[in-house]
């Protein structure tokens, strides 16, 4: 999402054809006897109707709710996020008071007049016919139940609702800076989710989502010189009457549903052998080096569809589209947008990012307000090295870039721990940084404690263990744990949920008898196993490895690296012996990969 590295340096789809194989999907998404998990379930059927003129729809909701929890509920709530595109909203007031705001908002939501603003306004709104008290408030819908609905029930909810798509703010809108008609994310009303921590009605206020999983059927009807693409399988042929066409969708197994309109889009396909369908839509006046861009973006969104498939999980659906729309780069459901006036280098480095989205959220659904280290960091990781292989870089570390943003971050002084929830950073930045790079050093960094090959297992276990479901940090760690037979949980604590760092330092050494003692220090309070190399003046090396003691084993090595004794994290010092002289020893350094992110890399080397 949102391109981090364009921020420090230092930020489909609607098939034209119908599909023959849909992901298969089940209305009820319980727990058998062997788990404790469970997640609600949605079937949602929508009829819209888009004035393209005025930009305002009304739509019609159906949305059968299944309560897979062991709770009663007394109270729903939706998410109505195009209310934040209004004078005086959450979103307009953050962003005019934080110290850095987005560029892309600033303080234009305070500008809109009546006709530019978003909103969705809920007329009626029925539990299995019967009337509902609801009040909106922002840009949530609270709403009291006529009955409660009981564990392993299924309710009808039915709604009318009045919308206008507000003037390009924030994903979302029309008339975007490349002149794209419509960029329909986080449209209609959305239920919240309620899970094992109880609801999640965050208002919205500039970041992330989080939704239920289920199935969507939506009929759109509009203008029918209109290119539409975006979330789920076109059923048929469109059905035109008048100056309107009428498009219908299926869309099983998703948490969202994302379209897009132009009347100047051009549309491509591609198919991924043994994969899906790949959909472009870009305008056709875009400039030519453009045009060319987007023809020449799409052998190289085949190979990366190839790399996550085979490095992550087989992408279960039929299609996906690449979209130009949107005010930078976000993921949706089968699809993301993105804005088409870039270079080709950064144009294949978004839709890396947001096609690696697809794993890392959308399949993996991680809730992103609380943990959105999961999904940007994680995402920044795997694009990161998906870029490597594709362009045949062969960078001895891709990430490393997020270990240099890592770095700034700390050196601000404006560091939060990662389990601060998205909207209570301080700054723009340090969300940014925090998301993103420290994210992705996670699982880089997690690589160096259980090894790269465990680290590659860990991930496909992940995904074959948690699509489709509600992933929290825990999950990943545990299969970590599983894989490599480690115990990992004081790195998921001190990396996730404090702002301790990692500094250790060779502080001398010491000769006696022609045997050369290492002193070690332990000087930042996070604790970790550590990589030594020490290199002889004969040009030869020798590789030490000191396990972590509370890690309770050893991450596989190879068999002529010494493993010596374990450190203990409440010693602050270490030393061990080297059978040779200090005349025969030209260097030692501490993490010779710099894989592990020590914040002080000047007291990592001696040399002789």
């Amino acid at each position: 999402m949102k391109k981090l590295f364009l921020l420090i340096s230092a930020f489909g789809i609607l098939s034209s054809c119908n599909s023959t194989k849909q992901v298969a999907s089940s209305s009820s998404n319980a727990t058998d006897s062997k788990s404790t998990y469970w997640q609600q379930h949605v079937d949602y059927k929508m009829d819209i109707d888009m004035d393209v003129n005025t930009y305002q729809y009304n739509g019609k909701q159906t949305l059968v709710y299944t309560n897979n929890s062991p709770d009663v509920l007394n109270r729903v709530y939706y998410h109505l996020y195009f209310n934040a595109f209004q004078p005086g909203s959450e979103m307009d007031v953050r962003s005019r008071t934080i110290e850095d705001p987005d560029r892309r908002v600033g303080d234009r939501i305070s500008k809109l007049a009546p006709n530019e603003i978003g909103y969705i306004k809920v007329n009626s709104l029925k539990q299995d016919g019967k009337t509902l008290s609801h009040e909106t408030v922002g840009t949530v819908l609270e709403v009291d139940l006529a009955k409660p609905i009981q564990p392993g029930e299924s309710v009808t909810f039915t709604m009318d609702f009045d919308a206008q798509v507000p003037q390009q703010i924030r994903r979302s809108g029309r008339d975007n800076a490349e002149g794209v008609a419509l960029s329909m994310t986080q449209w209609y009303p959305k239920l919240a989710e309620y899970d094992f921590e109880g609801w999640h009605a965050d208002p919205y206020i500039g970041r992330e989502f989080h939704g239920v999983w289920g199935d969507f059927e939506v009929n759109l009807t509009i203008d029918k010189n209109y290119v539409v693409g975006g979330t789920g399988y076109q059923q048929g042929e469109a059905e035109v009457k008048g100056n309107k066409k009428t498009l219908r969708f299926k869309a099983p197994r998703v948490h969202d549903f994302t379209w897009a309109a132009d009347p100047d889009y051009i549309h491509d396909t591609m198919q991924v052998p043994n994969g899906p369908m790949l959909h472009f839509y870009y305008k056709n006046d875009l400039p030519a080096e453009n045009l060319q861009f987007w023809k020449d973006l799409q052998p190289k969104t085949v190979q990366l569809m190839q790399y996550f498939s085979e490095n992550v999980g087989q992408y279960p659906y039929d299609q996906y589209s690449v979209i130009q729309g949107g005010d930078g780069g976000m993921e949706y459901a089968m699809c993301t947008l993105i804005t088409g006036k870039r270079s080709f280098g950064s144009l294949v480095g978004v839709t890396a990012h947001e096609l690696a989205h697809t794993w890392f959220q959308f399949l993996l659904a991680s809730n992103e307000a609380k943990h959105e280290w999961m999904d940007e960091g994680f995402t920044s990781y795997i694009s990161d090295y998906a870029m490597d292989a594709i362009n045949n870089t062969n960078l001895k570390n891709p990430a490393a870039g997020a270990y240099n943003g890592y770095y700034y971050l700390v050196k601000s002084g404006k560091e939060k721990p990662q389990s601060t929830h998205a909207d209570r950073y301080e700054t723009n930045m340090a969300y940014g940084i925090t998301a993103y790079n420290k994210g992705s050093v996670f699982l880089s960094q997690l690589g160096y404690i259980i090894g790269e090959d465990n680290l590659k297992k860990t991930l496909k276990k992940y995904f074959d263990d948690f699509s489709f479901k509600h992933p929290r940090p825990l999950d990943i760690i545990r299969t970590a744990e599983k894989i490599s037979g480690l115990e990992l949980d004081w790195y998921l604590m001190d990396w996730t949920q404090t702002t301790n760092t990692i500094d250790y330092a060779i502080t001398s050494l010491e000769e006696n008898n022609s045997i050369t003692t290492v002193n070690l220090e332990r000087i930042g309070l996070m604790p970790m196993p550590l990589d030594l190399e020490v290199e002889y003046t004969d040009g030869t090396t020798e590789q030490y490895y000191i396990p972590l003691q509370m890690m309770r084993g050893e991450k596989p090595v190879a068999t002529t690296t010494k493993i010596i004794n374990d450190w203990a994290w409440a010693y602050p010092t270490y030393s061990f012996s080297i059978s040779k002289p200090k005349s025969m020893i030209k260097s030692i350094t501490i993490d010779p990969n710099q894989l592990m992110a020590d914040i002080d890399k000047t007291n990592n080397t001696v040399k002789q």
